[in-house]
């Protein structure tokens, strides 16, 4: 945590201020409003996915800038689908061949990411981010190790974000019937812990920093795909939505955790994909730290204020807090820096102790 704050967390504040600043400048008002807004709200984002850096931290003035590119396109291309003017699986499928370009510099460049919307004039900012990918990907030594692997999780997020943000009405035949089609991949979710799976970065930065050393061979890339593809990764995700649950319900919006039976359902299948989670990053390198990553994302979310308004919230919280010490720990630490930082007076789950 000290080299986080130490080494991490700068470059990233670095990063993120020089794609603000070029935010500014985009022409187009709602276009530069979304990818303002998704910086300004989302930078968490950024942080989080940055600390794979410390695996290798030679070369972390390449995964820094690689890892705040791509997940700044992510957070913008999720408010253009989930927040403006469109609602066309087309203009969203279109949007996200930027992330698919981003990661394959060999790839010819779209001529235009916003073909199918209105506002298209964003001043070059988000081919700027994609050549920033290109270059980044093109400099890890053993990129084409990894390439194929990461090919696959960008594609499985892009047709999840077409899938989810269409009509309210046509979202759930869409998810159902695509998971479906994928159904092989991880037969043991349900499609909405596979959605879940698909929704998540953390993929695909663990394998730029595996990319990051010399002499990775497919075995080792598959490993490494396979230890956060698709329990840690679902993890995160339902973790994510599980905290938004009331905000979800008093918008209409789809959440992946109320398609549960019940409260009790809901802890038993987040807790079943932790373990297995846990039980994947033990079979990788640098276990140790990736252990702190699933610990981490537990404590992370459960800490979170919005938890203590949410009483069903809290019944699940419970109930994940009580697998791990590790958890507990982060869990009262987080608790304890979130409520200086807001001004929280009293615990956000009043039994919940390291």
């Amino acid at each position: 945590m000290l080299r986080v704050y130490r080494y991490i967390l700068p470059d990233v504040d670095r990063e993120l201020r020089r794609w603000t600043a070029d935010a500014e400048a985009i022409p187009d008002a709602e276009l530069r409003t979304q990818a303002l807004a998704s910086l300004g709200t989302k930078r968490f984002h950024c942080e989080g996915g940055s600390i794979y850096a410390l695996l290798r931290p030679r070369s972390r003035e390449v995964l820094i800038p690689l890892v705040a590119a791509l997940q700044t396109i992510s957070d913008y291309l999720d408010n253009l689908c989930d927040r403006s003017t469109s609602m066309e699986a087309d203009d969203f499928r279109q949007l996200h061949l930027a992330m698919r370009d981003a990661v394959d510099p060999s790839r010819p460049m779209t001529d235009d990411y916003y073909a199918f919307r209105a506002e298209r004039d964003d001043g070059g900012y988000l081919r700027r981010l994609v050549e920033t990918c290109r270059r980044g990907v093109a400099s890890l030594p053993s990129y084409e190790a990894v390439k194929p692997y990461v090919v696959e999780l960008v594609e499985l997020y892009g047709d999840l974000q077409v899938h989810k943000h269409i009509r309210r009405e046509d979202r759930l035949p869409a998810l159902t019937a695509w998971w479906s089609s994928h159904r092989d991949k991880c037969p043991e979710l349900g499609w909405n812990e596979f959605a879940a799976a698909t929704g998540s970065t953390l993929g695909m930065f663990y394998l730029f920093a595996t990319a990051a050393e010399d002499g990775v061979t497919d075995a080792k890339a598959r490993a490494a795909r396979d230890a956060y593809f698709p329990y840690v990764c679902s993890l995160h995700i339902l973790l994510d939505y599980l905290i938004d649950t009331e905000e979800d319900r008093i918008g209409g919006d789809l959440n992946f955790c109320t398609y549960y039976d019940d409260v009790r359902h809901t802890a038993e299948r987040i807790e079943t994909i932790a373990e297995e989670a846990r039980s994947r990053v033990r079979r990788i390198e640098d276990r140790r730290f990736h252990a702190m990553v699933v610990e981490g994302l537990l404590a992370l979310y459960l800490s979170d204020p919005k938890v203590g308004r949410q009483p069903e919230v809290v019944a699940v919280t419970k109930r994940l807090m009580r697998g791990s010490p590790w958890t507990r720990l982060f869990f009262w630490a987080n608790s304890v820096w979130i409520r200086r930082r807001q001004g929280i007076a009293k615990p956000l789950i009043q039994d919940a102790r390291p």
